[in-house]
């Protein structure tokens, strides 16, 4: 069965699949981290974590559903659009989840800090190492503490997953196929995708803004799926005019 999967997406599967078992096996936290994708202005930023946070999964389970689902929509994807239009899709479909999940990181950077300047509390000594105290009242004690504890949240926690690449390709498939239907866990009837794709936007972009994300980040799969939804509709428009 995996000999039939088209050549990209059998590639991408394969080198996701190498990179989990090498950093089990390697159990290299601080390596793990090298790799993994930080906020842009955190001090643990590094230039290649854009693309190779797109082949770093956390757990079993993530790596297993997302490239279960690449397997499910990828190879359609990859016969209709050809190796180059789908080597694009899947990648920049992966920075713009990169880029919509820090741009919400970088707004609420910003209100945490309105927030502990307001306290008077030195955040950019905290930031720099610097034993600094917290000030006032006990519950103005303890907000600050919660501010800080969100904050170092966004600056120390790394995403990782192919998943926004993964939503990029969702999208494309429902805009170029709305009428397919697919089987989803718990509703005995197929449904077309076009109703699927809508509902899971939108309750990850309720999920994201809320902060109700359970180590998920789920702005990050509304950023994949914009921008595969935006490259299918392009192509789609287009598909007659001669390059």
């Amino acid at each position: 069965m995996f000999q039939n999967i088209t050549p990209i997406t059998r590639n991408i599967i394969i080198i996701n699949v190498v990179v989990f078992v090498l950093f089990y096996l390697l159990n290299n936290q601080e390596l793990y981290m090298k790799f993994s994708a930080f906020y842009p202005f955190s001090p643990f930023f590094r230039s290649w974590q854009i693309i190779t946070h797109m082949f770093m999964h956390g757990s079993l389970m993530h790596i297993l559903f997302n490239m279960f689902t690449l397997y499910s929509f990828g190879p359609v994807l990859e016969r209709t659009l050809g190796d180059r239009k789908y080597i694009i899709l899947y990648f920049v479909s992966g920075l713009g989840a990169f880029f919509l999940f820090n741009l919400w990181n970088f707004i609420e950077v910003q209100q945490i800090q309105s927030s502990l300047e307001s306290f008077g509390f030195n955040l950019n000594g905290y930031l720099a190492g610097e034993n600094v105290s917290f000030t006032g009242s006990p519950a103005a004690i303890s907000s600050q503490r919660e501010l800080v504890e969100n904050l170092k949240s966004i600056i120390l926690v790394p995403m990782v997953g192919a998943s926004g690449a993964i939503f990029g390709v969702i999208a494309a498939f429902a805009t170029l196929y709305p009428n397919a239907e697919i089987g989803i866990m718990f509703i005995p009837i197929p449904v077309k995708v076009k109703y699927v794709l809508p509902v899971i936007v939108i309750g990850s972009i309720f999920l994201g803004v809320t902060g109700n994300v359970g180590g998920i980040a789920h702005l990050a799969h509304v950023g994949g799926a914009v921008v595969g939804f935006g490259l299918a509709k392009y192509w789609k428009r287009n598909q007659y005019r001669i390059n």
